[in-house]
């Protein structure tokens, strides 16, 4: 025994040595890097081209009403640098290009707080990117900005376009446009693709994974049964082990998914590449936010997950993430995704995973999904909630386990959620739906709460 433990000791000794020597050399490397970021150069002149130049309105969305039409895009990093002659993605500063036709007799105002709560100003936009410049230019920089700017009011039979400098968001970006009046409300949601990262869904050709003879509409009572006859749980890629458990079904168009997930700071996740990866050690080496790390890849319908979103907290470590999969089921002619949530609380060493460090799980997976209900209640585009049966339950003396090993328990139940367009201002209150005696979904649209026995509690 003495012997055994003197060559544990010995080992796990050389594997903390590697361990300090890698991180040695990735910090140099990172030093390297930043060395050659920090000689780029300033500009020492102001001359952004015309933005009648520049191409970025081609991707821009329309809505409108009877009385309004509301089109949005946003600019890629090198258009930014080009409408700003400054590196404004640099300092995290995005501008997003609006523009309001008002065909009304109403004066409408745009509220940018509604964009961007904590939106930049554009004299502020200015400052964090004019350094370097002499004051004759960084007065030109900061009429330039003013000018810019979206301005209100919306008169009647006018048009106004601008920019709101908003906080970056990359690959996509969801823009929510709310115009006032004098006893008028207007909203308008875009969800916006932003070129330059590679993310897990843009890699999928949805139409194409199911033949279309077999998309199978589905009422209230058929939908129940399909998805208490799902697998309970994800696999490994050769589906020789079982990971962790399928507890969540989410319904509706994707980008009304999208925007519902991002309205409550769900980011994408990027493709796992050579650049995700840097990002990834960069981020584990100095303890910083990696917004868009990639999430690992889980199995079903022998396939891994068609897109993940994620909402870190503090740094790589903590994070709450989940898992998607289209379906060929369709509820009111929407798509059907299953998948599985979770909340990442930390690090650890395992040899069941290459590289052999993984996240270790909140074995409450079950709190996870109810953060998750509770979380898009506030986005106002969850319409309906409930439950179902199909996982089994497990006891926090007896848990199960996912692929890497760590325990989770459960009460057996897969979350239904169906997202509407939204945002809806309004409270409604409606009758429940029953579903069956394992599924019971009642319309939200506002606020709605669990109680603990069970009950439901409608907050009016």
């Amino acid at each position: 025994m003495r012997s055994a433990s003197f060559t544990w000791n010995n080992h796990k000794s050389l594997i903390l040595k590697i361990s300090n020597i890698t991180r040695i050399l990735l910090l140099l490397i990172f030093a390297i890097e930043l060395t050659g970021c920090a000689t780029t150069q300033m500009p020492s002149s102001f001359k952004p081209r015309s933005v009648n130049e520049i191409k970025f309105r081609d991707r821009a969305q329309s809505k409108s009403d009877t009385e309004i039409r509301v089109s949005a895009a946003v600019p890629t990093a090198e258009e930014t640098i080009e409408l700003f002659n400054a590196d404004l993605i640099r300092r995290e500063i995005q501008p997003v290009w609006v523009k309001v036709e008002n065909h009304s007799e109403h004066t409408y105002y745009l509220m940018s707080t509604a964009t961007d709560p904590n939106y930049f100003s554009p004299l502020e936009a200015a400052y964090a990117v004019s350094g370097g410049l002499s004051r004759s230019h960084r007065n030109d920089m900061e009429h330039y900005f003013r000018w810019m700017n979206f301005k209100n009011p919306i008169l009647p039979h006018t048009a106004v376009s601008g920019f709101v400098f908003t906080n970056l968001d990359e690959g996509e970006k969801v823009v929510q446009i709310t115009l006032i009046a004098d006893e008028q409300v207007k909203f308008f949601t875009f969800f916006l693709q932003i070129p330059g990262m590679r993310v897990d869904y843009k890699m999928v050709d949805f139409q194409s994974l199911y033949p279309e003879d077999q998309i199978k509409e589905l009422n209230e009572d058929e939908l129940r049964t399909a998805l208490e006859k799902l697998p309970c749980c994800t696999t490994n890629q050769d589906e020789t082990a079982l990971g962790d458990p399928i507890n969540l079904v989410v319904i509706g168009d994707f980008k009304d998914i999208a925007a519902a997930f991002a309205r409550r700071g769900w980011l994408l996740a990027e493709e796992t590449y050579a650049t995700a990866a840097w990002k990834t050690i960069k981020s584990f080496l100095f303890g910083s936010r990696y917004r868009y790390s990639p999430v690992s890849p889980l199995y079903f319908f022998e396939r891994h997950q068609d897109l993940a979103r994620q909402k870190p907290r503090h740094d790589i470590h903590e994070r709450n993430h989940l898992r998607l999969w289209y379906t060929r089921f369709r509820y009111q002619d929407r798509p059907v995704f299953v998948g599985q949530v979770s909340r990442d609380i930390g690090v650890r060493f395992t040899m069941k995973a290459r590289p052999p460090v993984t996240h270790k799980i909140d074995p409450d997976i079950d709190e996870a999904r109810h953060a998750l209900v509770e979380d898009l209640i506030f986005s106002q585009m969850l319409a309906k909630v409930g439950w179902v049966k199909g996982v089994g339950p497990a006891r926090p003396t007896k848990p199960g386990t996912n692929l890497t090993g760590d325990p989770y328990f459960t009460d057996g139940y897969r979350t239904v959620l169906i997202i509407d367009q939204g945002p809806s201002l309004w409270i409604r209150s409606r009758h429940w739906i029953g579903i069956g005696p394992g599924l019971s979904i009642w319309d939200l649209k506002a606020m709605t709460g669990r109680a603990s026995n069970g009950t439901v509690m409608r907050f009016q």
